[in-house]
């Protein structure tokens, strides 16, 4: 594959990236509003932090590889639509937490796998700095699902 051919593609890649990490921030208060457990109440703190760390870091890959064309990340989108349904069904306040902590596990799958692809993508490109940047967020979201199944064994012993 071309330099050209892979930069355009991993310029598209991160553009949905983006458009994800504008879905992650907005659906953030909203499920922090459902969440009961202080302590998914803590995790969704950090992950609204940890979040704002991964979307500057799309965008300096971005500027190395120039901006895709901005859309919508459908994946996402439909995404937080299931995950407000399994809130709103939830028949009570330890399922609805539940069902949280497993929406979140969901969405931090998509991350280490996209961070994961972009990565080897920037490598293979010669931005190590970008590669670099994506590899720590990989490691992060993997800590990541490793508290929320932490979290998840605690809520389903309380």
């Amino acid at each position: 594959m071309a330099d050209n051919n892979l930069k355009e593609l991993v310029s598209q890649g991160l553009s949905a990236m983006k458009a994800g990490s504008d879905v992650a921030a907005r659906a953030t208060d909203e499920i922090s509003n459902d969440a009961s457990h202080p302590d998914l109440k803590a995790a969704l703190e950090q992950g609204n932090s940890t979040s704002k760390k991964w979307a500057d870091r799309i965008d300096r890959a971005m500027e190395q590889t120039g901006p895709g064309q901005q859309g919508d990340n459908k994946v996402l989108e439909a995404h937080y639509e299931v995950s407000r349904l399994i809130r709103q069904q939830a028949p009570d306040v330890t399922s609805r937490d539940l069902g949280i902590v497993a929406a979140g596990q969901l969405a931090l799958h998509y991350w280490i796998a996209s961070f994961g692809t972009m990565a080897s993508y920037l490598s293979a490109l010669g931005m190590d700095d970008a590669a670099s940047e994506m590899k720590a967020s990989v490691e992060e979201a993997k800590q990541a699902d490793q508290q929320h199944t932490e979290l998840a064994a605690k809520l389903l012993a309380a």
